[in-house]
């Protein structure tokens, strides 16, 4: 107990911005080493990019400026991850009011990148941004937007779960004037529950099935979000002001990035969740890492398979 108060103190006091410029370092450094990662339904070498975000519930009595829904208390954690390799690219942290398509305006838009987010990033004037700087998007639009149809594009086949692929143009006074430009309107099926999904993109090079899978990899941003809330033990912060709580949240970040590191300097077939792990039952032990990261090891059974995400079906 007196060890966590001395930690909380520290925590409290010591600049948050000394961890997140470290997890910024990290980031460049781990990045371009999984930048070869292939996805196997995507036919594409762009960087694929994953926007959303994951609410960690707090209380507002302890941490009473992470004001959120409902009157109950929330950090919100905004993510965009590179979806080669699950790296997250930039991270903002925010209490629970901060709308999502807020994070839309603070990214630094790479050219030629593809984003994926879903509706509650839908903002035109920031969609039009990332189409000026040579970057694609790729979106579920809003059930009130409205548009108009031009062309369609191709006739997929009855073997494809595309059912629609056209050129649209939105229609509205407001909306033509926030996005001039034509859109790629595409319509999926999931064939297994037969629910209809829809987006919209700025990118007419790739196949509609291509888009489809982009879109339905955003889920693997889950995956890193389920990492960090269990590897930071939130119900027990060490500190609630919002410098200790961002200090937590990107003590876990670094901690992330140095695992993905790991597994990829010394070529470990396991998961970052499995290096996570192992490297947490061997602390005690002397042990060659790349010998624990690259040899079958009975450890594993300690796997809580809790942490393992299903994947939905298709979106």
């Amino acid at each position: 107990m007196k060890s966590e108060k001395i930690i909380s103190r520290a925590n409290e006091k010591r600049d948050y911005r000394i961890y997140e410029e470290l997890g910024c370092e990290l980031i460049e450094t781990v990045r371009p080493l999984y930048a070869d990662e292939k996805l196997e339904d995507v036919d594409t070498e762009l960087a694929l990019l994953a926007l959303d975000s994951t609410t960690i519930s707090v209380s507002l009595k302890l941490c009473n400026w992470a004001i959120g829904k409902y009157s109950r208390g929330a950090v919100k954690m905004h993510t965009l991850l590179d979806l080669r390799g699950g790296i997250p690219v930039q991270i903002h942290v925010s209490d629970g009011r901060w709308h999502d398509s807020n994070m839309l305006d603070k990214i630094v838009v790479e050219p030629y990148a593809i984003y994926a987010a879903d509706k509650a990033h839908m903002d035109l004037e920031a969609l039009r941004r990332i189409h000026l700087s040579n970057a694609f998007f790729v979106v579920r639009p809003r059930n009130n937007m409205r548009f108009v149809f031009k062309e369609e594009l191709a006739d997929n086949g009855q073997s494809s779960n595309i059912v629609g692929d056209y050129v649209v143009e939105l229609v509205g006074k407001k909306s033509k004037e926030l996005y001039p430009d034509d859109l790629r309107f595409i319509r999926a099926v999931d064939t297994e529950t037969g629910e209809i999904i829809d987006f919209i993109t700025n990118n007419f090079e790739l196949s509609a099935l291509d888009i489809a899978n982009i879109y339905r990899h955003r889920w693997d941003i889950e995956v890193f979000f389920r990492w960090v809330k269990q590897n930071i033990v939130i119900k027990a912060l060490w500190g609630y002001s919002q410098n200790a709580v961002k200090t937590h949240l990107w003590v876990a970040i670094c901690a992330y990035l140095l695992l993905a590191w790991a597994k990829k300097t010394y070529h470990s077939s396991y998961t970052i969740t499995e290096i996570a792990t192992l490297v947490s039952v061997s602390l005690f032990e002397k042990t060659d890492l790349n010998e624990l990261l690259t040899s079958p090891n009975e450890k594993l059974r300690y796997l809580n398979s809790n942490q393992n995400v299903n994947e939905p079906t298709l979106f």
